[in-house]
């Protein structure tokens, strides 16, 4: 089995990349499953019921959210009939939506888990080690890919280490920037600390570069607009044996618009 992680979308530039890459790389490396952090997609907080289709209709199989999951007003009305999407499972508000779904691929049973870190980060509800165990002693699957969406690197790849041996692949979200330390850890879990993101390449992490020096510089209140320009697309592949269902290899992916 192949996987294509893709990291965060920010944006309409992020969504464009999403659209010019997906497919293509579906058909040319053979891809079995997608799965796509969209948690600023829609404006670059949250994401919203056209958006959700928009991504799946460009190839994404599952999409992950975020501390942004509910930034639009009304996703509430309408979470559960987007059923191929994950929130967080320990985040507030914890009534509306899932935060594992199981599909089948290939004829095994993959169980996909959004979860939000602890450290620095808001409305987590209790830490994502003791909700993984939770989840691990509840769902049924031959397969296990989490996307820890966090600040803290440590935290990232502890969570890692603590669950390397009943995960088969363990990607981290939310900084936007890819990290550069793809690894298979005990022999058995493919993981990343940051897949990147999908935006405007010159931004800072998606957002006006000249609107964010101001609020550095000046302590202005500004909006965190999304940049323009050409786009990012970051994420990375995983090879799961189908007999063993353990990752044999990852390979980042990292492309620019010319």
């Amino acid at each position: 089995m192949k996987v294509l992680l893709v990291g965060d979308v920010v944006g309409a530039v992020g969504r464009k990349m999403v659209a010019d890459h997906v497919l293509r790389i579906k058909e040319e490396e053979k891809i079995d499953l997608v799965v796509c952090n969209g948690e600023n997609s829609a404006h670059g907080k949250g994401i919203t019921k056209k958006i959700y289709a928009q991504l799946l209709n460009s190839g994404v199989d599952v999409i992950t959210m975020g501390n942004h999951t509910f930034s639009k007003k009304n996703l509430e009305e309408v979470i559960d009939e987007m059923d191929q999407m994950v929130r967080p499972a320990n985040m507030l508000p914890l009534e509306f939506g899932k935060g594992c779904r199981v599909v089948e691929v290939n004829q095994k049973k993959v169980a996909i888990t959004n979860l939000i870190g602890e450290v620095f980060m808001v409305n987590c509800t209790e830490s994502p080690f003791d909700t993984m165990e939770k989840i691990l002693n509840e769902i049924d699957a031959d397969i296990h890919i989490v996307d820890l969406h966090a600040e803290a690197t440590s935290e990232k790849i502890a969570f890692t280490y603590e669950f390397a041996q009943r995960c088969s692949i363990i990607v981290g979200t939310h900084t936007h920037v890819q990290t550069a330390d793809e690894r298979i850890v005990d022999d058995h879990c493919a993981a990343i600390t940051d897949l990147g993101m999908c935006g405007p390449y010159h931004s800072v992490i998606g957002r006006d570069v000249d609107e964010v020096l101001r609020r550095f510089k000046n302590k202005e209140h500004t909006r965190f607009t999304i940049a323009e320009g050409k786009g990012i697309f970051c994420g990375c592949i995983v090879e799961i044996d189908d007999d063993t269902n353990k990752a044999v290899s990852i390979k980042r992916v990292q492309m620019k618009e010319q």
